[in-house]
């Protein structure tokens, strides 16, 4: 096969050919700034609150409780310190070691300013226990931040459990539900969080665009002044041919996710079941079942995951070593480190991750080059036994 191979949805994913269209039509006829009055700026504001209602639509919230940000990042950033800065002399905020580093970074900033943080520890999948929360609740607990399913492993948190712990304490529950909107279900009326986040670029919109749920009511303090705009939570002119993408893809993702999910599912086992059968020493990380279905994170042993991570780039297939955000870093992943995993396990592991436009030949076709790249780089290698 000639053809690029793309398994790693879970990093960005290509956007739905409409989604194209309809941004390159924003830019032609409906340029406007959303905060002029006249009618060109009043068009402008049309298409921004529409696209709200699409984003809001999607997770089943309150278009009033749905603000736009530039990504996933910066919400979780206004999440975290909105609600440290209007905590009332609480100090205490709880997250989990395998967060994304847009949340784990936040903390480190909020511990320096004076905050005390707990991270907890997760399960052998990477799973938050609820009783872990509940060990490490405090009296001066005012928020709670863990994400809806892992970036690297996929796997899926009890996130209405565990937010029910947290209200029962009388703390919020932040969600970063970046990589599990319109991969699974997800509605907020049903996890029942005060807090969730979001991004355009992982559900087929365009980078740059994001949203952040906030609960009707809840105050958060800002770190952003200006011209007011997203009710002074987020002031800034309004990236609108982002918003305008991201509301597209919200709406076509609504529609078709379901059926997406069950093809991505099927193909993700087939790549599974194909892989494990076929190469000896090889093993799945993350939960069996409690899983997103487009993400396989696969550990082979007797090698090093970056030098198979090269081959199958060099044979034209993208996959991940983990965290896209953090692929420039030599250091082992976070994620695996807090699961207990080990070397060799630890330094083997590729996360492969499935979308739009992966088909049943690229899958099979995969799996023929790792099992021919795995049995050439463990034929190289010192560890296999001979």
């Amino acid at each position: 096969m000639t053809e690029k191979i793309y398994l790693d949805h879970a990093a960005t994913t290509p956007m739905f050919p409409q989604v194209i269209d309809a941004m390159a039509d924003f830019m032609c006829y409906h340029f406007g700034n959303p905060s002029s009055t006249h009618s060109i700026g009043r068009d402008a504001k049309g298409y921004l609150e529409k696209a709200r209602e699409q984003v809001a639509s999607l997770i089943n919230v309150d278009v009033n409780d749905l603000f736009f940000t530039s990504g996933g990042t910066e919400a979780d950033n206004i999440a975290l310190f909105g609600t440290a800065a209007v905590a009332k002399g609480k100090k205490h905020l709880i997250t989990s070691a395998v967060e994304h580093h847009a949340i784990l970074e936040s903390c480190d900033q909020l511990k320096r300013e004076g905050f005390d943080v707990t991270v907890l520890d997760v399960d052998q999948y990477g799973m938050v226990q609820p009783q872990t929360l509940k060990a490490a609740i405090k009296d001066d607990t005012f928020l709670v931040s863990i994400m809806h399913a892992n970036n690297e492993v996929g796997t899926i948190n009890p996130i209405k459990e565990l937010a029910a712990i947290a209200h029962e304490a009388g703390a919020l529950f932040h969600v970063d539900a970046v990589q599990s909107v319109g991969k699974i279900e997800v509605d907020v009326q049903q996890l029942d969080v005060d807090l969730l986040t979001y991004s355009s670029h992982k559900i087929n919109g365009p980078k740059g665009a994001g949203a952040l749920y906030k609960r009707h009511g809840l105050h958060l303090g800002r770190r952003t002044y200006g011209g007011g705009q997203e009710k002074k939570l987020r002031s800034g002119t309004e990236n609108m041919p982002g918003i305008i993408g991201f509301g597209l893809a919200a709406e076509l993702t609504a529609k078709g996710w379901q059926e997406e999910l069950k093809e991505q599912k099927r193909l993700r086992d087939l790549f599974v079941s194909q892989v494990l059968s076929r190469i000896d020493q090889c093993r799945l990380n993350g939960h069996l079942q409690q899983r997103l279905p487009h993400n396989a994170n696969l550990a082979f042993n007797y090698i090093e995951g970056e030098a198979l991570y090269l081959y199958l780039d060099a044979a034209g297939i993208c996959c991940s070593t983990g965290s896209a955000c953090s692929s420039g870093s030599l250091s082992p992943s976070h994620v695996l480190k807090a699961m207990g995993v080990q070397n060799p396990w630890l330094d083997s592991s590729l996360r492969f991750s499935l979308g739009l436009g992966v088909s049943e030949q690229q899958i099979l076709h995969t799996v023929d080059v790792i099992e021919e790249k795995v049995a050439l780089l463990r034929k190289m290698s010192p560890f296999t036994p001979r």
